[in-house]
């Protein structure tokens, strides 16, 4: 084991292709007495992939306080036992627009460590694909799905339009993608996007162009499928920074 001390693992893993698994997470996760995951149905096809036989319970933020605070005291108790935990969300890194945060912030006040076995996250993958200079980016996850959303709508706008960022990445879900181009469109602003959609799968698509290019774009319904990773940048600051 990484650590000698007793220690909550928060594993990264794949996002779709199960082949993107880490050497280390897959040790991480033979290794540790016990995996609390999101849904336990998702993550046994992962750990059966490979051959992880960690007994497996479940640890689900979104479950009745009650059922939350149960599962702690058992992930603490581990811990207070000397026996190390790991936990793992459905895909890609916990806490990071995945459950975990609420249990990394208890380990902690109890005093334990938490270490992050690095891995799959849509996140720096847009990035990566998008062809944009991108040193100040602003990761939102997922929009409010009422309260609060225009509120943040606006101060993304105004982020991009006072250079305090020079991206913002948005998750969206099929059901909603086209309803986030007419939030950006409310911007009226020249704009240069990068969408990921199903990253990793087999059905994989990166789309680049302008707002009006992308809206036409996922506005097919045969688009509307698998989950998204939206870069938003404003179009011509790429090539106005390469001449500086």
């Amino acid at each position: 084991m990484t650590n000698s001390s007793p220690t909550l693992y928060l594993v990264a893993t794949p996002v779709g292709n199960l082949e993107d698994m880490t050497y280390r997470a897959v040790r991480v996760l033979s290794e540790v007495g016990i995996i609390f995951a999101e849904d336990t149905r998702v993550s046994r096809v992962l750990l059966s992939r490979y051959e992880i036989t960690t007994p497996i319970q479940s640890y689900r933020e979104a479950a009745p306080r009650g059922m939350v605070e149960r599962t702690i005291s058992d992930v603490l108790a581990k811990l207070k036992e000397g026996i190390s935990v790991a936990y793992i969300s459905d895909a890609g890194t916990p806490a990071v627009s995945d459950p975990g945060s609420y249990l990394v912030k208890r380990v902690v006040e109890a005093g334990f460590a938490v270490s992050p076995i690095p891995g799959a996250s849509a996140l720096p993958m847009i990035i990566s694909v998008s062809g944009m200079s991108v040193l100040q980016p602003l990761f939102v996850g997922f929009l409010p799905r009422k309260k609060g959303k225009q509120t943040l709508l606006k101060k993304l706008h105004q982020a991009l339009v006072d250079e305090t960022a020079d991206a913002v990445i948005f998750y969206e879900s099929p059901e909603r993608i086209v309803s986030l181009m007419g939030h950006l469109a409310e911007w009226n602003m020249p704009l240069k996007l990068c969408v990921g959609r199903e990253l990793t799968k087999k059905f994989e698509d990166v789309f680049h162009g302008s707002l009006d290019e992308l809206t036409k774009t996922l506005s097919d319904p045969g688009k509307q499928r698998g989950e998204f990773v939206v870069l938003v940048g404003l179009a011509g600051r790429d090539e106005q920074d390469s001449l500086e």
